[in-house]
C-alpha cells in the first residue's frame, strides 16, 4: 500500500495485488473489529472466578508453522498465560492478548477480569452503533463512564493496616488471588508463604519489592501441600562428586567464575610429546595447576565451593580428595543470588580470591526426591536473608507450571498491598456499586454521550453476571436481587457467594481486592476499546495465515475473515508430510 496524488493535490491510496486483498469500511470495519475482539473476552469468560474453568492449550505449530515435536501442553485459567500461549493471528484479537499482558504487567493479578471487561464494552458499543451514536462519542462516553467509577471506587476503598493481627490482611487478599486457581485446596499455606516472601524482600519504608530476590523453584513429586518456602536459595543442581559430603554446617562459599581447568592458549598451538618422559613432565605441570588452585581456595578458608563453569575430571577428583564439596555449571542469576543471600563476592579469578570475598550460610546440603533420585542443592541461612525460594512441588509438570503462575499472581497482590493498602470488596460487588454510581451520573448528562454512559454502567455488570454463571447460579435472577439489595440495604459489600458460604458481605467472607488493580482494569479496558473503536478502515491481504508452500500443517485454531465477519474455527489441512 502507498500513498499518491493526483493532479490537484488530492492523495489516494494505491493498493498493490488488490485481487489478493480486501478492504473493510465504515459500519463493516466497526462491526468485523468488535466480533473479532469479543470472540476472545467470551473465550476467558468461564474461566472467571473461583469457580471458573480451565482450558488446555496444545501447541502443535512452531515458529513459521512448523509442527512441534514435544506437542507442548498448557493447562490454566490465567488470562494473559492462555492469550499469550494461543495462536490469535487477528490483529484486534491481539490488542485484547497486549490488554491482558499490561494488566500483568502492572498488576499481576485480574488479567482475565480485564479481557471480560473490554469485550462487554464492545459488545454495548455495538448496540450503540446500530442506534446511530458515532464512534467518537461512544468512546467519549465510555471514558466520562471509566472516570466516574474510577473516583467511585476511591470513595468506597478502605485502608487496611498490613500489618495487623501478624499481616492477617496481607494473606486474606493472597488467598482472594489464589482461589481461582488450581492450587485453592492449599491456599491459607501458600498464601502464607507468599506473604512471607515479599516481607522477606521488602523494603516498607519505601514501600518496594524487588521480585528479582524472590525466586519460584518446582519439582516433579509429593503434593501441593508439599510446597515449602527456604529462607536462602535452591539450586536444581548436586555436588559434582558422588563422596563429596552432602552436607556442611557454618559453610564459608567461595562463589567462581572462573572454571577449574589448565590455562588455555588463545592462539592456535601445537604440543609435541616425543617421550614418556616429556608426557610426564606435562602431566605433573596440569597436576600442579589443579594443586595450586584448590590450595587457593583452602587456604582462603572456604569449605564450599560454587563455579559458574565446569571441572576437569582431575580438578574434580582433586576436590574430593580434599574435602572440598563443589557445584559446577551453576546459572549467573542464581550466582547472584546466591552472592546477595550469602554476603559473598564473586571471583573472577583464582589469583583473587581472599577470605574477605567468602560468603557465609548456616548450612549447605543436598537432598534427594522420589525413586528417579532427583537431587537439589539448599543453601539456607544465609548472612544476609535478602533473597529467599519458594520451593513447589506437584504431581505432573503440569501442575507445578501451573501453581507457579498462580503464586506469581498472589505475590504481586502482596507487593501491590504494600506499595497501595487500599482494597475494596471482590465477588463483583464493586461493579455492581460502580454501576449504579454511573447510571446515577448518567442521567444529569445533557448529550448523546448518555446512552454511551449507560452503556458502561451494563458493560460492568458483566462480571458479576460470569462470577454467578459459573458458580451456577441463575445469573439474571441473581443479579437483579443483588442489586436491589445493594440499594436498598446502601451496602456497596455484597458480592456474588461464589463460595455458598451462606453471606453476601464479601469483606465478612474475607474476599477483597486492591483498589490499585480495580482502577488499572477500568482504565486500561476504557483505553483499548477507544483505540477499536477509532478505526474505520482495515485493509488486509487474504493470505493472512501460514503460506500453502510450508509441507505440514495439524490442525489450529485462528479467526476467519469473511464478508459476514470473523468467526473462530478448527482448521483442519491434510498434508501427510511431515518435515525432518
Amino acid at each position: 500500500m502507498s500513498l499518491a496524488f493526483d493532479e490537484f493535490g488530492r492523495p489516494f491510496i494505491i493498493l498493490k495485488e488488490q485481487e489478493r486483498k480486501r478492504r473493510l469500511k465504515g459500519s463493516e470495519a466497526y462491526k468485523a473489529n468488535i466480533i473479532a475482539a469479543t470472540s476472545i473476552s467470551n473465550l476467558l469468560r468461564t474461566s472467571l472466578g473461583p469457580k471458573g474453568m480451565d482450558k488446555m492449550i496444545v501447541r502443535y505449530l512452531l515458529a513459521a508453522c512448523y509442527p512441534s515435536p514435544d506437542g507442548e501442553v498448557l493447562v490454566s485459567n490465567d488470562g494473559a498465560t492462555i492469550l499469550e500461549r494461543a495462536e490469535i493471528q487477528n490483529q484486534i484479537a491481539k490488542q485484547l492478548v497486549e490488554l491482558s499482558k499490561s494488566q500483568d504487567n502492572e498488576i499481576g493479578d485480574g488479567t482475565t477480569g480485564v479481557v471480560v471487561l473490554a469485550g462487554a464494552m464492545l459488545e454495548q458499543a455495538q448496540l450503540l452503533l446500530d442506534k446511530g451514536l458515532h464512534p467518537i462519542q461512544i468512546a467519549n462516553g465510555f471514558e466520562k463512564g471509566c472516570e466516574i467509577a474510577t473516583k467511585h471506587l476511591a470513595s468506597i476503598g478502605k485502608e487496611l493496616d498490613i500489618k495487623d493481627e501478624g499481616h492477617e490482611n496481607l494473606i486474606k487478599c493472597a488467598m482472594t488471588a489464589l482461589g481461582s486457581k488450581v492450587v485453592n485446596k492449599y491456599q491459607r499455606k501458600l498464601a502464607e508463604i507468599c506473604v512471607k516472601a515479599v516481607l522477606s524482600v521488602a523494603d516498607l519504608e519505601r514501600k518496594d519489592v524487588d521480585f528479582e530476590l524472590i525466586k519460584i523453584e518446582g519439582k516433579v513429586g509429593g503434593s501441593l501441600g508439599d510446597t515449602s518456602f527456604v529462607n536462602g536459595i535452591v539450586l536444581d543442581k548436586e555436588f559434582s562428586h558422588p563422596q563429596m559430603s552432602k552436607a556442611v554446617d557454618d559453610a564459608r562459599i567461595c562463589i567462581l567464575t572462573c572454571p577449574f581447568e589448565p590455562p588455555k592458549p588463545k592462539t592456535k598451538h601445537v604440543a609435541e610429546i616425543t617421550s614418556a618422559e616429556a608426557y610426564k613432565k606435562l602431566y605433573q605441570q596440569e597436576q600442579q595447576y589443579f594443586t595450586d588452585m584448590i590450595k587457593k581456595v583452602k587456604e582462603s578458608g572456604a569449605n564450599v565451593v560454587l563455579c559458574q563453569w565446569g571441572f576437569d575430571d582431575e580438578a574434580n577428583h582433586l576436590l574430593m580428595q580434599s574435602k572440598l564439596p563443589a557445584v559446577r555449571w551453576v546459572g549467573g542469576s542464581e550466582i547472584e543470588l546466591l552472592a546477595i543471600a550469602t554476603g559473598a563476592r564473586i571471583v573472577p579469578r583464582f589469583s583473587e580470591i581472599t577470605a574477605e570475598k567468602l560468603g557465609s550460610a548456616k548450612t549447605v546440603k543436598e537432598l534427594s526426591f522420589g525413586t528417579t533420585n532427583d537431587k537439589m542443592i539448599i543453601v539456607e541461612g544465609g548472612k544476609s536473608s535478602k533473597a529467599v525460594t519458594i520451593l513447589i512441588r506437584g504431581g505432573s509438570k503440569t501442575v507445578v507450571d501451573e501453581a507457579k503462575r498462580s503464586l506469581h499472581d498472589a505475590l504481586c497482590v502482596v507487593r501491590n498491598m504494600i506499595i497501595d493498602s487500599r482494597i475494596v470488596p471482590g465477588g463483583g460487588s464493586v461493579e455492581l456499586s460502580c454501576s449504579h454510581a454511573v447510571l446515577a451520573e448518567a442521567e444529569t448528562v445533557q448529550s448523546a454521550e448518555q446512552y454511551a454512559i449507560k452503556g458502561f454502567a451494563t458493560a460492568l455488570e458483566v462480571i458479576p453476571l460470569a462470577l454467578a454463571e459459573n458458580s451456577g447460579f441463575s445469573p439474571i435472577d441473581y443479579i437483579g436481587n443483588l442489586k436491589a439489595r445493594q440499594i436498598s440495604e446502601k451496602n456497596s459489600n455484597l458480592g456474588v457467594d461464589c463460595m455458598r458460604k451462606g453471606t453476601n458481605d464479601m469483606l465478612d467472607q474475607g474476599v477483597f481486592e486492591t483498589l490499585q488493580s480495580k482502577v488499572q482494569q477500568l482504565q486500561l479496558a476504557s483505553q483499548v476499546v477507544k483505540m477499536i473503536l477509532k478505526i474505520d478502515d482495515v485493509i488486509a491481504t487474504t493470505e493472512y495465515y501460514c503460506p500453502s508452500t510450508l509441507p505440514y500443517y495439524p490442525p489450529y485454531l485462528r479467526i476467519q475473515v469473511s464478508d459476514k465477519g470473523f468467526w473462530l474455527s478448527l482448521i483442519h489441512i491434510s498434508e501427510p508430510t511431515r518435515p525432518y
